[in-house]
């Protein structure tokens, strides 16, 4: 194994100048994707490794279950400072696993209460118009049926407000935006990356990343179906500035948050021509350079880990007693 167990754990480095990068070149199917997948194979490398690290510090333990042989000093030879690093790879683990189940427990509770709220509101009705001077609309995701409770379409929602502030065309990007959401299941996207930023902090910043592109791809799919580039532009920026005053469950996918954040760019980007959407930048440009980083660090890291795992069974092989 040797050093090749830690390389997992610091490859994600690899990925953030794609993250920087992607939302300027890439379209935001293309990058919502490309940045999802290396979330999820960085995140499980890394979390493996620290797994295979885990083995072998708990087998230094003493009372351990494990069988005696694994403490043997081959296998300790195995992983460079095996005490030390078998021990931080417990407490990562838990720390992990603690704030993972945050996130989910989190996202469920969250949509579970946006449902709730919509529940006295005709279920037919989509979008649900709720009768609240506060501007703002989001998109609620579904939730699957249960033992004692049906299952719940995905719904947008959008205040009194929000309506009254925009014109005809401009409600018609709203609506076309937030079911882009919904349609396109950005919220699985978002969960997985946040899911991945707790098994390994160094994806962290690729949330903002992914959060930008979401938005980005639900703005070209509103701007497609209303046929108008500017129309939805203004929308966008209209929205942001009415809607200051914020909004139920800011966690869920809003038209425009209350803060500025990327709305500028947003807005620049929807008066911009449509942007390519081809699925891979050109080699000889910084965004192809820094997909080519991020591809090369991804599969290191998951060559890496195969590695790490098949040296380790065989070790701990060896050393089980017959």
């Amino acid at each position: 194994m040797g050093f090749f167990v830690f390389l997992p754990l610091v490859l994600p480095l690899t990925a953030l100048p794609i993250a920087k990068l992607a939302g300027q070149h890439l379209h935001p199917r293309a990058s919502t994707r490309l940045l999802t997948l290396l979330s999820a194979v960085l995140a499980v490398c890394s979390t493996l490794c620290l797994v295979l690290l885990m083995v072998v510090g708990t087998a230094q333990l003493p009372g351990n279950p494990l069988p005696d042989g694994w403490s043997d000093p081959e296998v300790r030879a195995a992983v460079p400072g095996a005490e030390i690093a078998g021990t931080a790879a417990i407490a990562a683990l838990a720390a992990a696993a603690v704030a993972g189940a945050g996130v989910l427990r989190r996202h469920r509770r969250i949509r579970a209460r946006a449902h709730d709220a919509l529940a006295a509101l005709p279920p037919g009705h989509d979008p649900a118009v709720l009768p609240d001077a506060t501007p703002y609309a989001y998109a609620v995701p579904g939730t699957p049926g249960r033992p004692g409770r049906a299952a719940r379409p995905g719904r947008v929602v959008v205040s009194r407000g929000m309506l009254d502030s925009l014109d005809g065309a401009e409600r018609r990007a709203l609506f076309a935006h937030e079911r882009a959401h919904l349609d396109c299941h950005h919220h699985r996207y978002l969960l997985a990356v946040r899911l991945a930023g707790c098994l390994n902090p160094l994806l962290l910043p690729l949330r903002s990343a992914l959060a930008y592109a979401t938005e980005r791809w639900a703005d070209e799919e509103a701007a497609h179906a209303v046929g108008d580039r500017r129309v939805t532009a203004h929308a966008v920026g209209k929205a942001a500035l009415v809607g200051r005053a914020g909004a139920p469950y800011p966690e869920l996918a809003h038209f425009a948050a209350a803060e500025t954040g990327p709305v500028p760019r947003r807005v620049a980007a929807l008066l911009a021509p449509v942007p390519p959407a081809r699925g891979w930048p050109h080699a000889l440009t910084p965004t192809g350079l820094a997909a080519l980083v991020a591809a090369a660090g991804t599969a290191t890291s998951a060559l890496a880990s195969l590695n790490s795992t098949i040296a380790l069974v065989l070790i701990l092989k060896a050393a089980t007693p017959l």
